[in-house]
């Protein structure tokens, strides 16, 4: 099993050529973008949004396979319309590939807000840092909480306002209150005079 982002990139590739197909209306997540805007870390799978309604999913799993990525399920476009995840294997390196279908309005800012990042001779498409600790947030798991503070590490000069924003909205509609508080110490800002 491929475990590092040397190990990754021809899917890599293969993703971000997919990607372009569609006018580069996703952007690369998970650890992967993760290890490139933070620290690196191992990694085994390779996931991505797509803005991509489910309307278009078998369009999309033809251009898929035109590009080496087969379905690992069967009727993985049944479980991408209930789920909104379509899960895709690149065939030539066995690497799993999980893409979201992104159709939230922070989803979409997201996008707009996307940065092509250099890897070697490779262009992707990736979230910004704030963007990165804002999915990171939401997850919330123990890994997801060190990534935000390899991303900040790396990134002192991060629009927290920005990050606040949609952290405090995705608590709202989660019913998490506690979201922000959880993330707000891991940003190394001091807090706001309301918040001491």
């Amino acid at each position: 099993m491929p475990n590092d982002i040397e190990d990754l990139l021809s899917p890599l590739a293969s993703l971000q050529h997919l990607l372009s197909r569609y006018n580069d209306q996703g952007v690369i997540i998970g650890g992967i973008a993760a290890s490139l805007l933070g620290k690196p870390r191992l990694t085994v799978d390779i996931d991505a949004m797509f803005l991509l309604s489910i309307l278009d999913i078998p369009s999309f799993l033809r251009t898929a396979r035109i590009e080496g990525f087969e379905p690992r399920i069967e009727g993985a476009g049944d479980f991408a319309r209930k789920n909104r995840v379509l899960l895709l294997r690149h065939t030539s390196s066995d690497t799993n590939i999980d893409i979201s279908l992104g159709i939230l309005p922070f989803e979409e800012e997201m996008v707009k807000r996307s940065v092509v990042y250099k890897l070697g001779t490779l262009s992707l498409r990736l979230p910004t840092p704030e963007d990165l600790i804002i999915i990171k947030a939401v997850a919330h798991r123990p890994k997801d909480l060190l990534d935000i503070q390899a991303v900040v590490e790396k990134h002192p000069d991060l629009d927290i306002g920005h990050i606040e924003q949609w952290v405090k909205a995705f608590a709202d509609v989660l019913d998490f209150p506690q979201l922000w508080q959880d993330v707000h110490p891991l940003l190394n800002v001091p807090p706001k005079e309301s918040e001491s």
